[in-house]
């Protein structure tokens, strides 16, 4: 990968120095995995962080014998930056929703060019800062109607992920029942809030291909209390 195209790809080496960025990928390890596999498992000891080059995984804790979605990540994300800057293990799984492509880097030389560049450094801290106010964001929706809670998900998702097209911001198919614990609603409400918004043409969702399109953007943006 080049150096341009790693720097436009990820935000958070959006202002990295060419000799971070080339000095990243030189130590960077490729990873692929199939749908369904564990990228990193709970309770493991955080040794690398991780740069979602394609696909799309979730972020889900364990409890028991049941486990809940806390996030989704796409291209251009990165996760595993907690587990390394505090040396603890890991408080979560992440597993691949689709075919995925990651490049890692090691804690020891993540952690060795965090001090060499500072703005990288200060990059990544704007960048868990955003991750804290979503967060922030979400439990002051918990009073919201089930739809605008959905629509604020599936907003967020086509911002930070979807990839533009014909017919509107494409993102992955993801299950409904991780749509729904994402969202903190139940899944037989995602069910039919997600229907009824194929129906009226604001989504369309393409199951073969794994695709759904956000088509009507700016209605989605409305309902959710983004405009």
């Amino acid at each position: 990968m080049l150096t341009e195209v790693f720097s436009e790809l990820f935000p958070l080496m959006s202002t990295a120095t060419p000799q971070t960025l080339e000095w990243l990928l030189n130590v960077a390890i490729e990873h692929e995995y199939p749908s369904g596999r564990a990228v990193v498992m709970e309770d493991a000891w955080g040794n690398a962080v991780y740069f979602v080059v394609s696909g799309w995984v979730k972020v889900r804790r364990t409890v028991g014998e049941d486990s809940v979605a806390l996030a989704i990540f796409g291209r251009g994300d990165f996760f595993g930056e907690m587990a390394i800057l505090d040396e603890s293990p890991r408080s979560t799984d992440v597993i691949a929703l689709s075919p995925v492509k990651l490049l890692s880097i090691s804690r020891e030389r993540f952690i060795q060019i965090l001090f060499k560049d500072p703005q990288l450094h200060h990059r990544m801290l704007q960048l868990m800062v955003r991750r804290l106010r979503q967060i922030n964001v979400r439990l002051q929706m918990r009073s919201s109607p089930p739809a605008v809670k959905l629509a604020h998900t599936l907003v967020t998702l086509g911002e930070s992920y979807g990839q533009e097209s014909d017919l509107g911001r494409e993102i992955f198919n993801i299950p409904f029942k991780d749509l729904a614990e994402v969202t903190e609603i139940g899944v037989e409400e995602t069910t039919k809030i997600m229907e009824k918004l194929h129906e009226k043409g604001w989504i369309k969702i393409y199951s073969a291909n794994n695709i759904i399109y956000l088509v009507n953007f700016k209605q989605l943006m409305n309902l959710a209390g983004k405009l």
